[in-house]
């Protein structure tokens, strides 16, 4: 009996690859097609904001390990911007190949300051961010922009050696993510992470962008950073420059299209 079943299984495993249609793909081969395409293009390093978390960029990361890229969303530390800094420029180490260096709001600064020294990232990608000159503060860009709502709408908690900032529940979509279903940015608003004041004072170091071709997604109506100084700084870095008319500060979760779109064209521009 033993024999027979081993036989008549031996017979089977022909007649199932026999069963795949000519000319398509095996799903060896499409793996193998897929792990081809990640090999040839730039990881992807994702970096988010204050009162946010790497889940922000979850559209945007499906969207681009569709596409082939490989994805790495950083757990930004936001205690502090030369710290914070430090530790993405770690993850860079950590990376052999080309990379295209991603931020978001005080992720901006981040990249800013990280990217400094590393050969391997080709292009900085600025996504309703700060894209701070040498010795700016995001404090010193919202005072030269007015129009931001976000100061007002923080909340301070201490903590040891220091002092965390929230943005209000009650007012959170409206100045974060008033495109973004009310239901979401419920759960966006109780999960978000703090950020240091500290980091939103701390001044920047020499800026990558100047060594580095950027890519500005600006959020036509950004509520945090007024459009008006993501435009300015965009010039100022000259980036090559998008913007989504009515998108809001959280355009990464409203427009994860467009946001992958601006990310493929760096990719694209410099490999």
């Amino acid at each position: 009996m033993l024999p027979a079943l081993v036989a008549g299984t031996l017979f089977a495993v022909p007649a199932l690859s026999a069963a795949t249609p000519a000319g398509a793909a095996s799903p060896a081969d499409t793996m193998k097609a897929s792990i081809a395409r990640s090999a040839q293009r730039p990881t992807v390093v994702l970096v988010h904001g204050a009162f946010a978390d790497s889940s922000s960029w979850d559209a945007v990361t499906s969207r681009l390990v569709r596409q082939g890229y490989p994805v790495i969303g950083v757990a930004n530390p936001l205690r502090g911007l030369s710290g914070d800094s430090a530790y993405v420029s770690s993850v860079l180490d950590s990376i052999p190949g080309p990379v295209i260096l991603v931020g978001h709001s005080y992720g901006g600064a981040v990249i800013t300051d990280a990217a400094v020294g590393h050969s391997n990232v080709k292009a900085l990608v600025y996504v309703a961010a700060f894209a701070p000159d040498q010795g700016e503060t995001g404090l010193s860009i919202l005072d030269k922009y007015p129009g931001s709502q976000l100061p007002p709408a923080l909340t301070v908690r201490p903590y040891p050696g220091g002092q965390d900032a929230y943005v209000n529940p009650a007012s959170f979509r409206q100045v974060f993510a008033a495109d973004v279903p009310a239901g979401k940015t419920r759960l966006m608003a109780a999960g978000q992470r703090p950020a240091s004041l500290a980091a939103f004072a701390e001044p920047s170091s020499t800026p990558a962008w100047k060594t580095i071709p950027s890519w500005f997604l600006v959020a036509g109506a950004d509520n945090a950073i007024p459009p008006a100084a993501e435009k300015a700084m965009a010039q100022r870095a000259g980036s090559h420059t998008e913007v989504v008319r009515g998108a809001s500060h959280a355009v990464l979760v409203s427009h994860p299209g467009a946001t992958t779109d601006v990310i493929e064209a760096a990719a694209r521009a410099t490999s």
